[in-house]
């Protein structure tokens, strides 16, 4: 494994050599109504992630995305855009998962809004899985997100990309020791030229309408297969903090 394996946190499902998207295509506008797109200011930059609403005052999302200030964006298309339909929600507090140590493990946070959604055509709430649910190899989800569309080509406008659930062995040895398929999952066929995009982390993957993963991370020449959080195994932890 590459010396920069250990940056992929925060270089997550980055760019490609290929000059478009990987195997995916703009969305039809509003197609995806539980996305969230989170703008996320630092002290020198505006950074990007995706999340997703699961209920009217939380979004779920990937811890790595966590800085002080996240404001979310409900309801978009083309995030430059002032589009009626969007509702952009400051937060109220993040709240990342308690053993998520800057490690590829654990990464899963959720956004409580300072207000509540409105929920509408454009804005839904996306159904997290049973604490059974299972993912098979050969599975093909969804994956929506405002990521890269090429190297060094970004889009204001919400692309999609249908990846297949692949063996845990694949990542496993792909990423060794990084790779826990208890509460990840493997995605990406790596005989396809089909990815997530640098700017994706913390977008959700989306099987038969039911959300399984996030976006974590993956090889840093942005080659499949990836890595995502399995939300199943996170689901007590994600109930009891909506709570509180």
């Amino acid at each position: 494994m590459k010396p920069l394996l250990l940056l992929l946190v925060f270089l997550l499902c980055p760019r490609t050599e290929a000059g478009n998207i990987i195997g995916g295509q703009e969305a039809v506008p509003h197609s995806h109504p539980y996305m969230a797109f989170l703008q996320i200011k630092t002290q020198t930059t505006t950074k990007r992630c995706g999340g997703f609403l699961v209920r009217e005052d939380f979004v779920l999302t990937a811890a790595h995305c966590w800085r002080r200030t996240i404001t979310v964006i409900l309801g978009a298309h083309d995030i430059d855009e002032q589009e009626t339909t969007q509702q952009v929600i400051p937060i109220r507090r993040a709240i990342p998962h308690p053993n998520f140590k800057r490690k590829p493990f654990n990464d899963i946070m959720l956004l409580q809004l300072k207000n509540k959604a409105k929920l509408t055509a454009e804005v839904s709430l996306l159904k997290l899985p049973s604490r059974n649910s299972q993912v098979a190899p050969g599975m093909v989800c969804t994956l929506a997100g405002w990521g890269l569309i090429g190297q060094n080509i970004s889009t204001t406008k919400l692309h999609e990309v249908q990846l297949e659930i692949q063996k845990d062995e694949e990542c496993l040895s792909h990423f060794k020791s990084i790779y826990d398929s208890t509460t990840q999952i493997c995605v990406g066929n790596p005989k396809e030229k089909k990815n997530c995009l640098h700017g994706d982390s913390g977008s959700p993957l989306v099987c038969e309408n039911v959300a399984q993963g996030i976006v974590s991370f993956g090889e840093d020449e942005g080659t499949p297969p990836s890595v995502y959080t399995r939300i199943s195994s996170f689901l007590r932890w994600i109930r009891k903090t909506m709570k509180s």
